[in-house]
Parts: structure tokens; sequence; C-alpha cells
């Protein structure tokens, strides 16, 4: 088993028509994950700026937030200006450009990221392959975290991590047989992420997949913490 399990995808917070724990650390605490990177669900459902707010009044070294943020001309964005994202002292930040409607490689968006040079975590399905290899292309400084990437689209997968050597994919929905030890021997196990999607997604296979990987104990290592350690 691995020293330290960071799970860098969780979410904290109130979902509709589903019964979901408050506090996640009990959860963590059966599941022996050490720390979490979160992101409030009303950021992600509702509405961006009253969630920011809720997650940065955590207070627990364990709880890592991780904000949405929204780019956008003024008015339009949340929050207002990427100083603000900058005055939060957050490792990383959370991209929804598919529910909040905005263009991920349009200007407005381009010249955010550029401004906070901060990781971002971006769901695949919020955005498409080609999209992020046209990001990685016009920001190549930018780290992308992919989240929930799924099994059935490795061979795309594949080539967007060939081609953009700065994005990272975390592994909790890669449970088909193999999927990550055949990620790890193409990429190296450094590029690959530990994380759940709990309390909406479950959090019990993805920490079972952590421990029955066929792999080093040094790769295993990488990708139950130090890989997001780096990627931060």
């Amino acid at each position: 088993m691995p020293k330290s399990v960071v799970d860098a995808h969780r979410l904290i917070g109130p979902v509709p028509f589903d019964d979901l724990p408050a506090d996640p650390r009990p959860e963590m605490d059966r599941l022996g994950i050490d720390r979490a990177c979160v992101t409030h669900t009303l950021s992600l459902y509702s509405d961006p700026r009253e969630g920011n707010d809720a997650l940065l009044r955590l207070d627990d070294p364990r709880l890592v937030p991780v904000p949405v943020v929204v780019p956008g001309v003024p008015g339009a964005s949340a929050p207002s200006t990427p100083a603000e994202v900058l005055d939060w002292g957050v490792p990383m930040v959370r991209l929804c450009p598919e529910r909040h409607r905005f263009d991920l490689t349009g200007p407005v968006a381009l010249r955010w990221l550029a401004e906070l040079d901060l990781p971002v975590a971006i769901d695949l399905d919020e955005t498409s392959p080609a999209r992020l290899r046209t990001l990685a292309e016009r920001l190549p400084g930018l780290r992308i975290l992919l989240l929930n990437p799924g099994y059935r689209r490795l061979r795309a997968l594949a080539e967007l991590m060939a081609e953009a050597p700065r994005v990272w994919v975390e592994i909790g929905t890669v449970n088909t047989q193999r999927g990550v030890e055949w990620l790890a021997e193409r990429f190296g196990a450094g590029r690959l992420v530990f994380g759940t999607g709990a309390p909406v997604a479950d959090d019990c296979g993805p920490r079972f997949l952590l421990d029955h990987l066929d792999l080093t104990p040094a790769e295993i290592e990488l990708i139950a913490a130090g890989s997001l350690g780096r990627l931060l």
C-alpha cells in the first residue's frame, strides 16, 4: 500500500436529488485517503461565486480548495478578474466550459489562464481531446489535469498525452483491465494521478484499484500522491 494517498478530485456540498455526506473526512479516513483537492458542488451545478465562497471558508489542511473559475468579459466572469483568483492563494482551479458556457480556447479564456499561471482541472465531458490539444498549443506552459477520462477513449487519451506533455490524467475512471498500466508504460506513472470524483462517483473502486495496480512500488507512490505534488 502507498505511504500517502491524495485524492485529486473530490466534491463537497449538496447535490440535487441525492443524499450525500456533508463532511468528506470520515469516508477519507475509512479508505486511507490523507488529503483531497475539493471543489464545491454549488460552483459546478449552480452559482460559481456562492460555491467558491463556501469552499474558501474551509479551514482544514486536509481539504485543498480547487475553486471553479469562469473567464469572461467584465460582468460575465466569476470572479471579476484574474487578480481575485490569485488573491485566493489556491494551488489549482477548475474549468467547466460546457456547464458555464464559455470558449475554452477563446481569447478571453486564454488571457485569463496566461495571467493566472495555475494548473487547471477539466472534466473530459466538458471539452474534447482536440480542444485540449489546441489549449496546450496556445499555452504550452499550462499544466492540465484531465478528470474523468473514462476507459472507452483510451486511444484518444493516448494521442492527447503524446501531443501535450503537460497533461496529467486522473485514473479513477480508467477502470478497464490494465488500463492504468497501459498508460504508465507509455507515458510514465508521473503523469497519472489518483482521484475519485467522490461522493458523486464511487471512491471505493479507485482506492481498490490503486492498491492492486501491477506496477512497481515507486510508480504506485507517484500515482498515489507524488504526481499530483509535481503537478501543483
